[in-house]
């Protein structure tokens, strides 16, 4: 993702409401002013806009009654949250955030890290404790420098036993120790037995500000002279490095003759289009300038974009990323790592693809998230540039939908893999390979040796929590297109 910048160009489009009182801040509005900021940048952008009623734009009669509206709230989040248009069912992701400096350093990648990224299960719904296994561990982290590794367990901090009401906090501290446990299957293979013991060993684990490269492991195996890459890609953080780093992973394929390709996406929730699009052009190359994917926003939105410029409501298949060809596969099928983990420009991808190429998906069912996101500032325009220096408050709401070039789109309920399997936490196995459990099953696919058997149902223990639940939801996918030029201002 390119930093952001000042790309909130508005819509012409004529807003009763403030064709009715131009400018409320020159005539003594009373409303909290972050209030007035929250209410105007979702009348303007929200994509679920038309389905608000407090969101119309002629709702409010007078200064006064959008004065004593904006005043009910005594928070910012409250007026947001009472904006949000079916919260349950429909938009699980828009968000609102206190500090958009710390915001915009998660997007580019750069958060407070000890390096050890992990979940937490439990072994039944009425288990009242939790235990984290590390899924992964960052290099060059305290983590990494402290020998943990994917597979360990813990079962407490500081020594607590962590539970579902003090996990978050416990893990969400600066420094910690943690308490390791070991798993015991108690000589069964049925997990309703199963327990985590205790010992006495503890690990102290320090974060500080660190810069993840979302390329985690990439790597060629030779399976019977077939050449398989395999990608772990774990954010589309979109920064021009890790976009030119991809493209130097798959000139390495390219070269290594590779002719099938796994991409694990299992722990990916996501990030820019631009990288989504980078890493479907990549994988494939025969389709240039074809449609990867549609957007659909709200009403005034869509119908600026269609007179305008409609051509900025399609993304396509490139060629080439920052003035450098891609060193693209042209790959007639792909296979893909998911887990319900995977969400938003992850789903972007496959979905994408599917009109075009034979997909195949493994693991768990994804999140589920198909709308993008963007941030909106209390700024005149709505951009970073001239933003209130009085708070630091910022949102991201939703504020389009993506659709495949057949119009598969709303995906809710996430997408459902092809092959079930799920994450043991008895062997976890090493990432990259051939016999982590994941990768296996795509080896097994593709060579037809059929030496695995996927699940007939996803019968794990039931994970709870992830190291990256800290992280908005709504960043799972987001945008900074230059939108429709025009004369609103706030």
């Amino acid at each position: 993702m390119k930093n952001y910048k000042a790309l909130f160009l508005l819509l012409i489009v004529s807003f009763s409401f403030f064709n009715c009182f131009e400018d409320n801040d020159d005539i003594g509005v009373t409303a909290n002013q972050i209030n007035d900021f929250v209410w105007k940048g979702m009348n303007l952008f929200y994509l679920y806009k038309d389905d608000v009623p407090d969101l119309g734009n002629t709702r409010f009669s007078s200064d006064a009654e959008y004065a004593s509206f904006l005043n009910t709230f005594s928070t910012p989040p409250g007026l947001f949250e009472s904006l949000i248009y079916d919260r349950q069912n429909v938009d699980r992701f828009s968000w609102i955030v206190d500090d958009y400096i710390a915001l915009e350093q998660l997007l580019d990648g750069v958060t407070a890290s000890n390096g050890m990224e992990f979940q937490v299960f439990r072994f039944a719904l009425s288990d009242t404790n939790r235990y984290g296994i590390v899924t992964h561990v960052l290099p060059d982290t305290d983590a990494a420098a402290k020998g943990i590794k994917r597979g360990d367990i813990f079962y407490g901090i500081d020594g607590i036993q962590l539970t579902g009401s003090n996990l978050s906090d416990l893990t969400n501290q600066d420094n910690y120790s943690i308490n390791i446990g070991i798993y015991n299957d108690n000589g069964t293979e049925d997990t309703t037995d199963d327990t985590v013991d205790t010992t006495s060993e503890s690990i102290a684990l320090s974060k500080s500000q660190y810069s993840e490269n979302p390329i985690h492991v990439n790597t060629v195996i030779d399976v019977n002279g077939i050449k398989i890459g395999y990608l772990m890609y774990n954010g589309f953080t979109g920064t021009e490095t890790y976009n030119n780093a991809l493209n130097t992973v798959f000139a390495g394929f390219k070269s290594a003759g590779v002719n099938e390709l796994v991409v694990d996406l299992r722990y990916n929730s996501g990030g820019t289009v631009e990288s989504a699009v980078l890493l479907g052009s990549l994988i494939t190359g025969q389709f240039e300038g074809d449609v990867f994917s549609k957007e659909q926003w709200n009403s005034e939105f869509q119908e600026a974009f269609e007179s305008q410029n409609p051509e900025a409501l399609i993304n396509n298949f490139v060629g080439s990323y920052n003035g450098n060809s891609l060193n693209s596969l042209n790959l007639s099928k792909v296979y893909f790592l998911t887990t319900g983990r995977s969400a938003s420009a992850s789903e972007l991808v496959i979905n994408s693809l599917r009109p075009y190429i034979d997909v195949v998906q493994i693991g768990t069912t994804t999140t589920g998230k198909y709308q993008a996101s963007r941030i909106v500032y209390d700024s005149a325009n709505f951009g970073r540039e001239g933003a209130n220096q009085g708070h630091t408050y910022a949102m991201l709401p939703l504020i389009y939908k993506s659709v495949n070039a057949v119009g598969n789109t709303d995906y809710f309920d996430g997408l459902e893999p092809d092959i079930l399997i799920s994450e043991q936490v008895r062997n976890f196995g090493i990432l990259g390979n051939e016999n982590e459990r994941f990768l296996a099953a795509a080896i097994s696919d593709i060579t037809g040796e059929g030496r695995f058997i996927h699940d007939k149902q996803n019968s794990e223990l039931e994970f709870t929590f992830s190291s990256k639940d800290y992280i908005p939801a709504g960043l799972g996918m987001y945008s900074n297109k230059e939108l429709p030029s025009g004369l609103l201002k706030r």
